[in-house]
């Protein structure tokens, strides 16, 4: 095996970085994952995921975590309604279904991933600063002037990836679409209408260049996404204030006019606002070949994309499906080797997965768009 007494830091401990840590475990291989997070017990802010069958699904039944994921995921249909409450579409889902994509809270499926790995394997509260090479070894610095040593770099810090620069000299580039994401605590007392719209699934709406996408039990919270082409006077500035819930209420109040008052209360109960221009990392130039030592990157850090085909984490998935079985199936006499057959797939499919998601960004811009129309 390419990995034979060699020691492998994974940067980042999100479900793409955990889910490698777990794949490479399974085989023997000594690993680290170094997460900026304080601890096991710092939230995840965001909304559900939903894992794929042919991408994220197979990762988890490599790693001997499908039937946990099942557990604790959430099948939820979809609720369509225009900008009136009016519902139009309203699928839920069937014994056939439920297991096609269930949704599962990101703590939820990070606690899952973290139970499966041995202890000790993730070191909290490590914000990588600073990769370089060292006596044949990659030396790792952290914000806490923290130091380790690493035969082998995968980077899965997410898409500003500082650990980027040594696989690819791409730049990540806003793509043009702005995303509000806002949270109600006890939806069913604070905005009892809206909640009951949802009907416990996630709805869908859109009206004239806006649109929105909320989910009722993200485990007992509402989450939702306010998605809008970027204004021109935002472009290259931070735009609004999200800090500041009362004028982002008043931003969206007056944004939403002429949408039903179920809306507008949905906004007056929001405790918490978080901003989102969308980006990608393009994938048209070709990476680096004269790396000092190992390194890779998997997920975001790869790839980056906007969030409008759900390929993001189940691109990153494949990703750790893909690599782990390169570096460990014996078919390649080098690590290099190993990750030189990761990227020639990676590239393929993560490509395939941007157009995609870049497709239906344009087609959600449009000031015609209409979900029932886009669900058909």
């Amino acid at each position: 095996m390419e990995l034979y007494d060699k020691e492998v830091a994974i940067i980042g401990a999100g479900p793409v970085g955990l889910t490698m840590a777990r794949l490479l475990q399974q085989q023997g291989v000594a690993v680290r994952v170094y997460e900026r997070d304080k601890d096991a017990q710092a939230r995840i802010w965001g909304g559900t995921l939903d894992l794929h069958k042919h991408s994220g699904q197979e990762a988890m039944k490599k790693a001997g975590l499908l039937d946990s994921y099942f557990a604790l995921a959430k099948p939820m249909g979809r609720t369509i309604a225009d900008e009136k409450g009016t519902v139009l579409i309203s699928k839920k889902p069937t014994p056939e279904t439920r297991y096609d994509n269930p949704e599962i809270n990101r703590n939820d499926l990070r606690n899952m991933l973290l139970d499966s790995l041995a202890t000790d394997t993730v070191i909290w509260d490590r914000k990588l600063t600073g990769l370089e090479e060292h006596k044949g070894k990659w030396l790792l610095s952290f914000n806490n002037n923290r130091q380790a040593t690493a035969d082998f770099v995968i980077g899965a810090n997410g898409g500003m990836s500082n650990a980027r620069s040594y696989v690819t000299d791409s730049k990540v580039e806003d793509t043009g679409t702005f995303i509000l994401q806002g949270e109600v605590v006890e939806p069913k007392r604070y905005c009892p209408a809206l909640y009951q719209l949802c009907d416990n699934d996630i709805l869908m709406s859109s009206y004239q260049g806006n649109i929105l996408v909320a989910n009722p039990n993200n485990n007992g919270v509402l989450t939702y996404n306010i998605i809008y082409a970027t204004p021109p006077e935002w472009i290259g500035k931070n735009g609004v204030d999200v800090q500041d819930t009362g004028s982002i209420r008043t931003f969206l109040t007056d944004r939403f006019s002429g949408w039903d008052e179920r809306y507008q209360q949905l906004f007056d109960a929001t405790t918490s606002f978080w901003g989102l221009p969308t980006r990608k990392l393009p994938m048209e130039k070709p990476w680096k070949r004269n790396r000092p030592l190992p390194i890779t990157l998997i997920g975001d850090a790869a790839h980056l994309m906007p969030p409008f085909a759900g390929q993001g984490v189940n691109t990153g998935l494949m990703d750790a499906l893909v690599l782990s079985d390169t570096l460990t199936n014996g078919n390649y006499a080098t690590i290099q080797g190993a990750i030189q057959a990761y990227e020639q797939q990676m590239v393929v499919y993560a490509a395939e997965a941007q157009r995609e998601s870049g497709k239906n960004e344009l087609l959600m811009r449009h000031p015609d768009f209409s979900f029932q129309q886009f669900m058909r």
